[in-house]
């Protein structure tokens, strides 16, 4: 076969298909399928991969011959790239922008060391706990029999789900196949890389290998080789990870795919929990959505039948759970009449003498990071803005430092206010940095822990028994050693109100992943929310319902026409650059096209792009239109935007109009 099809590496949504190029004699041999070439295309010498071969070409012309083999190893296996097709097309982006994210960078010197050998398959573990879960047992049974189940868990209160999410990987092992496991960040990974090899030991041969963004890139790419050649079975990391060509799948899984770790910051912006979908859907593979809470697009594959449902018995949950109380119901109302308002009402107060009192550690879970993020008039309350470029004004450490602009970082010298001419300034938001000093002056004496990304120790990975404050942002939250004997959840308006279409989801999330370290009410265990107890996502924490809240949010959604009910997408560009793309898009029946609405914190920058808002204010206000249909039609809406943008492309547009489908954040 003397013609290779190529996938040429351009960015022009036109040029998204495969080039027929001539294999010369000498890479007859050696131009295996998957291989990188370089190819004359338009003038110019581009990258590309072989795709497939074949013995004739349908171009009436002759064919350009193949310049060079960057490289005889064949690192897109036939499997990832038809996955990599789909999810362009499912996400209205091209095959090249796909393969980017799937296949690292090229490094020489991992291709020059010898393949290793696989590691011999481990016993299938026992995996007791599992069967305290309703259908737990007989997924696993599924996974080692080598049958494509599929499952959502909802993992119940205090359940050490690294260890479990290992057994499920090492089943499928032990069956002769493969896992990939992808979890939203490194703490997490760190967690189940120790578990697996808890669970299969050390040898000679590595059983699991570990793929994040933040591995050097020549290990990536050797660890990446290690895979694609067949040497090791299990693959752990982060979001990258979900395209790992792992041979023979046996278990796709995801760890809380709630998280907006998931989704992916470049073009087409997939999202990992869609790409392990669709992954398990072509290699007829078991597929597990796990984590603490319950997201409405796992509902969704609940409520089509795609997937099952997992989880414990009510009895069970109440069993493991945390008591949980709301500052604001009425027994507490009745006895701190400023209970619904305080930051820290009494009930907060006793619960964390208590708890230190029986020398146990307390999590003070904060929403916002820093010091004082947002400032506001003392007089009317109007949000502090710089007077540069309207960023937020806080103050970035202590309390005599100077408020200045969180996007430009200049100081707020004579500010005045805008609506009313007052020149003094308030806290209108407490970070975690003033949370902390607020706390130590209530608790003198009592050790405080920072745990979050601006914290001077960084993240915490975990905290010792002893009595101690632990404050941290969402995500951030140490692993204690015996639990936590308290949680205090502050700030919930920062969470519930804002203006997302996820808040409430999203809110569950950060709020369940903090009450999981605590320990069983039985063990003297207390979360306090502050918040008032009649709120719907108020009512969920406390019931520990996380699947009744997912589907009365499905349920809103859908009555309201919002995703996942149905396919949304959005356009974000000049005014001229989203109608041109608009007019010229044949969109299905059910499309209805909504906005625009101007985008405040983004801006046209060079070249036609965009950029975030930053010191000097845009010249051009960028507009969000958003399209939605129905899931019926998602598939056509998709294929009219990329055709839609294959138009522009060619037509040499300069403008770039950036197009989301189901983005986590509508904006």
């Amino acid at each position: 076969m003397r013609v290779a099809r190529v996938c040429v590496d351009s960015p022009l949504t036109h040029l998204d298909r495969l080039f027929d190029y001539l294999i010369p004699d000498e890479f007859l041999e050696l131009a295996a399928v998957g291989c990188r070439v370089r190819v004359r295309f338009a003038g110019r010498l581009l990258d590309g991969y072989v795709i497939d071969r074949v013995a004739s070409s349908d171009h009436s012309g002759a064919l350009a011959p193949l310049v060079k083999l960057s490289s005889v190893e064949p690192v897109l296996s036939p499997a990832v790239a038809r996955l990599a097709r789909t999810v362009a097309d499912r996400y209205a982006g091209t095959l090249s922008d796909v393969l980017r994210l799937a296949v690292p960078p090229r490094r020489a010197r991992p291709e020059q060391l010898p393949a290793g050998e696989p590691a011999p398959p481990t016993g299938r573990p026992a995996a007791s706990q599992w069967r305290r879960y309703p259908h737990g047992g007989s997924y696993l049974d599924a996974v080692a029999e080598g049958r494509p189940a599929r499952a959502v868990w909802t993992v119940r209160p205090g359940e050490d789900w690294p260890v479990r999410l290992a057994e499920a990987a090492v089943t499928a092992t032990a069956a002769g196949r493969g896992a990939l496991l992808v979890l939203p960040d490194a703490r997490d990974v760190d967690r189940l890389d120790s578990a697996l090899s808890d669970l299969t030991g050390t040898g000679s041969s590595p059983t699991h290998t570990v793929l994040t963004a933040d591995l050097k890139p020549e290990e990536r790419y050797r660890r990446f080789l290690a895979v694609r050649r067949g040497s090791v079975r299990v693959v752990i990391g982060t979001r990258a990870a979900a395209f790992a060509p792992v041979a023979d799948l046996g278990l796709v899984a995801i760890w809380d795919d709630g998280d907006d770790l998931h989704a992916e910051l470049r073009a087409p912006y997939p999202h990992a929990r869609e790409v392990l979908v669709l992954r398990a859907h072509l290699e007829n593979c078991a597929a597990l959505i796990a984590g603490w809470s319950r997201s409405t697009e796992a509902d969704v594959l609940i409520e089509s039948g795609w997937a099952h449902e997992i989880a414990a018995e009510r009895d069970e949950v109440r069993r493991a759970a945390p008591r949980i109380q709301a500052s604001g119901d009425d027994v507490e109302q009745s006895r701190d009449p400023a209970a619904r308002s305080a930051r820290l009402p009494s009930l907060a107060l006793r619960v964390v003498r208590e708890t230190l009192a029986a020398q146990a550690p307390v999590l003070v879970q904060v929403p916002r990071r820093g010091y004082v993020p947002s400032l506001a008039c003392d007089r009317c309350r109007t949000p502090a803005r710089c007077r540069h470029c309207a960023g937020p004004l806080g103050q970035a450490a202590a309390a005599s430092a100077a408020a200045s602009c969180r996007w430009c970082a200049r100081p707020a010298t004579a500010w005045a206010c805008p609506v009313c001419g007052a020149r003094r300034l308030r806290v209108a938001v407490s970070g975690a940095g003033r949370t902390s000093e607020e706390l130590g002056r209530a608790f003198p004496g009592v050790p405080i822990r920072n745990s979050g990304r601006t914290a001077a120790a960084g993240v915490l990975a975990s905290v010792g028994k002893g009595p101690a404050l632990v404050v941290a942002t969402p995500g951030a939250e140490p692993i204690p050693e015996g639990g936590y004997g308290a949680a205090l959840l502050l700030d919930s308006w920062a969470l519930l109100g804002r203006a997302d279409l996820r808040a409430g989801e999203e809110t569950m999330r950060r709020w369940l992943g903090a009450a999981s370290l605590v320990r069983s009410a039985s063990e003297g265990g207390q979360v306090i929310v502050m918040a008032d107890s009649g709120h719907p996502v108020v009512q969920a924490l406390i019931r520990w319902d996380p699947a009744g809240l997912a589907a009365r949010e499905l349920a809103e959604r859908r009555e309201l026409g919002f995703p996942p009910a149905v396919r949304l997408a959005t356009l974000t560009a000049t005014a001229q650059a989203a109608e041109q793309l608009l007019a010229s898009l044949v969109l299905p029946a059910s499309a209805e096209v909504l906005g625009p609405v101007p985008v405040v914190d983004e801006y046209p920058g060079p070249q036609g792009g965009i950029v975030a808002a930053g010191a000097e204010g845009p010249a051009e206000t960028l507009v969000r239109y958003l399209i939605r249909a129905s899931r019926a039609d998602g598939a056509a809406l998709a294929k009219a935007l990329h055709a839609g943008q294959a138009l522009r492309s060619a037509a040499k547009a300069t403008e770039h109009v950036r197009v989301q489908l189901d983005p986590v954040d509508i904006g």
